[in-house]
């Protein structure tokens, strides 16, 4: 028997949002990290303590990536 739904979590971010975050790390890749309601968020060509306005790209399972706006 299959459980319907199995895996899914609740995103709380969609692709073309746009955000305003303060970039709270830099990452191994050197993307900055941020985070929206617990989900980390990876932002090419920003440093930490960036305030920038962001728009997703692409979400994943456990994160997502977006381009400064």
């Amino acid at each position: 028997m299959r459980r319907s739904g199995r895996g899914r979590t609740f995103k709380p971010v969609k692709v073309g949002e746009e955000y305003d975050v303060r970039i709270l790390a830099v990452g191994s890749q050197g993307d900055g990290i941020a985070k929206i309601k617990g989900l980390v968020i990876f932002v090419p060509d920003t440093n930490v303590g960036d305030q920038v306005r962001i728009r997703i790209t692409r979400v994943g399972r456990r994160f997502a990536v977006a381009e400064k706006v």
